[in-house]
């Protein structure tokens, strides 16, 4: 992919997740590298849980380097539903900042499942108090960090309001925000227009597709205005990463066909677009 920008591309592995509720690709981060790396993708952001025996620093460094990719970022998915972070997740969390001080740069990037939206407020707060705990232990080793919402409807952080709530939340001190285009647009606001009212905390990006239909769609056949979106991020100099994710229909039966198209048309139809 075309190196005269400010950022690079990246793909994400939720692609493959899709497929079996995560079975039926488990164990398989080696062949998604592989195929991460034939699309043209320069970094990868794997799920810290779905990592197998690559949650090992030295075997994952090794993989990353034959197929001439680099860490991006680490996904750190947990459902943070209580006041403070459970043992189990506080030991998971440190587990992948650990991972995370032998990449010097990729960055740590939290995401809650989400379990409902019942507590609104008070489990928005804990979100946010756990979030911004996570991240300052990571910054504490030197480790970037960034928070992604979503939207399925049992998410906590959907629509405009959710968003203001918690994206002014952040510590901006320890956090950034990744925006998923395809989130956004899905809790009905203008992807273009959130990410510039909160253009100060963006530290990582995501793009996904989405035709409402009902939902996500494969790149570059929905309704998401990648092209000003992507021109937007390049007149503004931004120089982070743009994680693929996408969680079009087509992936459930082929990941692999689904992350070859993304790389292909971001390299043969998005780029050429982009204005000096």
């Amino acid at each position: 992919m075309s190196t005269n920008l400010p950022f690079r591309f990246g793909s994400e592995v939720y692609t493959w997740y899709m497929s079996g509720n995560g079975k039926t690709h488990e164990g398989r981060l080696g062949h998604m590298i592989e195929i991460i790396a034939q699309a043209g993708f320069t970094g990868i952001q794997p799920i810290f849980s779905w990592m197998g025996e690559l949650r090992d620093a030295r075997l994952l460094k090794a993989k990353l380097q034959e197929q001439g990719l680099e860490l991006a970022a680490l996904s750190l998915a947990l459902e943070w539903n209580g006041a403070e972070e459970t043992e189990t997740e506080r030991a998971e969390a440190d587990a992948a900042i650990e991972l995370l001080t032998h990449f010097p740069g990729a960055i740590l990037c939290t995401v809650q499942i989400p379990t409902g939206r019942h507590d609104l407020d008070v489990r928005q707060q804990n979100l946010i108090r756990i979030v911004n705990a996570v991240s300052a232990r990571a910054v504490a080793k030197g480790i970037p960090c960034s928070f992604h919402p979503n939207s399925p409807h049992t998410s906590i952080i959907r629509t405009a309001d959710d968003y203001k709530v918690v994206l002014e939340g952040l510590d901006t001190k320890v956090t950034g925000w990744t925006p998923d285009v395809g989130h956004i647009i899905n809790g009905g606001m203008d992807p273009l227009e959130k990410m510039q009212e909160y253009a100060s905390l963006i530290n990582h990006m995501h793009y996904k597709d989405w035709d409402g239909e009902p939902e996500f769609a494969l790149m570059g056949k929905g309704k998401v205005d990648l092209l000003a979106i992507t021109q937007w991020l390049k007149d503004i100099q931004y120089s982070g990463w743009i994680v693929c994710e996408d969680e079009g229909k087509e992936a459930l039966e082929d990941p692999d066909f689904v992350t070859l198209h993304d790389g292909q048309w971001i390299n043969q139809e998005l780029v050429p677009a982009l204005k000096n």
